[in-house]
């Protein structure tokens, strides 16, 4: 039976936004990233990270340094007692600098392609989901996928939310992942 689940951003929605990150050491998370992790888990959510790289397209870093930042991430959110159950990211950019990664792709958001092939590999109601990110990009990628979307003013959330998009809304507006978080299990009755 498929599951529900909650795509979150990464960058400005889990972590602090820090532009490129490309040490591990400039990855922090926010102080409420892991309890929501955890909360939505135990809710019997699957949380899929999804995050647009393009700082791979641009040779700022490449792949192996996202799969190290991810086994990183990944480490955390375990001894916190959480569990992602797929990272999903897109190394592509219409402009790149690294030719191989230079293409307009389904994968990158505001497209939905990591949506949809998160739920096609890990069996998740779209339906019954939800997207939260801190750009109108992941919130339309969330409603071009059939989530219901959360636009959290983190990141670069403040400064979206004062710059509307036409056709593009979120189902709700938190301060926070964790305000998203508590939103969401409202919304489920838990």
């Amino acid at each position: 039976m498929p599951h529900p689940a909650v795509f979150l951003d990464r960058d400005g929605t889990l972590i602090e936004e820090a532009g490129y990150i490309d040490r591990l050491d400039r990855m922090v998370l926010f102080p409420w990233s892991l309890d929501a992790v955890r909360l939505l888990h135990r809710a019997g959510f699957q949380v899929i990270v999804t995050t647009n790289q393009a700082g791979v397209a641009r040779g700022y870093f490449g792949e192996d340094f996202v799969a190290r930042a991810h086994a990183h991430l990944d480490s955390l959110v375990r001894a916190a007692g959480g569990d992602v159950a797929g990272y999903y990211y897109c190394p592509h950019h219409p402009d790149a600098e690294v030719p191989a990664y230079r293409r307009a792709c389904e994968c990158r958001k505001p497209a939905p392609g990591m949506f949809l092939q998160a739920a096609r590999e890990h069996e998740i109601d779209l339906a019954r989901s939800f997207g939260v990110g801190d750009r109108w990009s992941d919130v339309e990628a969330g409603m071009r996928a059939g989530v219901r979307s959360v636009l959290v003013r983190s990141g670069y959330g403040s400064a979206e939310a004062a710059r509307p998009r036409p056709g593009i809304s979120a189902a709700y507006e938190a301060e926070t992942l964790i305000d998203a978080t508590t939103w969401i299990l409202r919304q489920r009755g838990c």
